[in-house]
């Protein structure tokens, strides 16, 4: 794949068959949800209120179907792209929620941050991208020094540090995988397997009840949700991993089956990681830009833990991710 291809083209988006199918199946999933919904609420079998509340929440779960979906079909810059904008909305919620947006060196510091990241992975630039993270860390334990506030230092520096290693350095990591020729069907799975993992903590905890898990932290959180996700997405990254990663070096049983162990794992504490945020804070949610699921980093919690050992789980089965491509498209020679 040349590189013009990867960054803008879309005439092949669909031409590996788990991007076909996840595309499908997602329209049909969302399509079929409005008309048993639409079903039920005609013959009175849903309340005006169960409704409301359903539609609001299908609509979210649309924009966020066509945010993703969109930018992968039509190729890896506007992957890279939305990555930038995802990063810089998250980390304005997390600023908003914990009042560091007041601090505008260190919120400026981090958008450089985020700003820097974003055009290492349109340059394909891999040492750029890891070498950001020490740097805009080091900018940030020196920016407000000049102020000569040392009331509250470790509190705003920790604050900037968190923000941009968890909201730019983590979900950056979705860029780095984009500059590979399989993006489109990596992180299509990555994605699923992340936010099914979600759906089946749910599911399970709701239908099976029992101990809770972290009753202080995630309070609807329980044991049975956490070891039923834990199974179920371990069965799910191990099936669809057949398909995204045939006659690769990671299509093995044992292989697959770790990668959806640690992906089930990680998701569910990247989860409690934001609800341990947003206890301490007092907040029910981090924002309102999706209504009926709150904001963005509500969606987007089990991907701050997960993606960078993920990543690095599948350069070292697959080959470094990306070293199919060209680097330093911008920077090189």
């Amino acid at each position: 794949m040349s590189t013009h291809e990867r960054l803008f083209g879309f005439r092949q988006a669909c031409d590996h068959p788990l991007v076909k199918w996840a595309v499908a199946a997602i329209a049909v999933l969302l399509a079929l949800s409005w008309i048993v919904a639409w079903i039920l609420r005609r013959s009175g079998a849903m309340s005006a209120a169960a409704w409301t509340d359903f539609s609001t929440r299908w609509k979210s779960w649309l924009w966020v179907a066509v945010f993703v979906l969109v930018p992968i079909l039509l190729g890896a810059a506007w992957v890279i792209g939305g990555v930038m904008l995802l990063s810089l909305l998250c980390f304005g919620e997390f600023a908003r929620a914990t009042g560091l947006f007041r601090e505008m060196s260190i919120c400026l510091i981090v958008i450089l941050g985020i700003i820097s990241l974003t055009y290492a992975n349109i340059d394909h630039y891999d040492r750029m991208f890891f070498a950001i993270a020490p740097l805009t860390m080091g900018g940030l334990a020196i920016m407000t020094i000049p102020h000569d506030r040392p009331k509250g230092y470790i509190q705003r520096v920790a604050l900037g540090v968190m923000g941009f290693l968890m909201f730019g350095y983590s979900l950056g990591y979705l860029g780095m995988i984009a500059n590979d020729g399989r993006f489109r069907e990596i992180l299509l799975f990555i994605l699923i397997v992340l936010w099914l993992n979600d759906v089946f903590a749910y599911c399970v905890g709701r239908a099976l009840g029992g101990q809770k898990a972290f009753p202080n932290t995630s309070p609807g959180k329980t044991v049975s949700g956490c070891i039923g996700a834990l199974v179920l997405t371990t069965f799910l990254a191990a099936t669809l991993g057949h398909f995204a990663f045939q006659e690769t070096a990671i299509d093995r049983t044992d292989r697959l089956v770790l990668l959806g162990l640690m992906m089930s794992a990680l998701g569910q504490m990247g989860d409690l990681a934001l609800s341990s945020i947003k206890r301490d804070l007092g907040l029910k949610d981090l924002g309102a830009l999706l209504p009926g699921h709150g904001g963005l980093l509500d969606r987007c919690d089990s991907l701050v833990v997960a993606l960078p050992p993920v990543f690095h789980y599948l350069s070292f089965q697959l080959g470094p991710l990306g070293s199919d491509q060209a680097a330093r498209i911008i920077t090189g020679d």
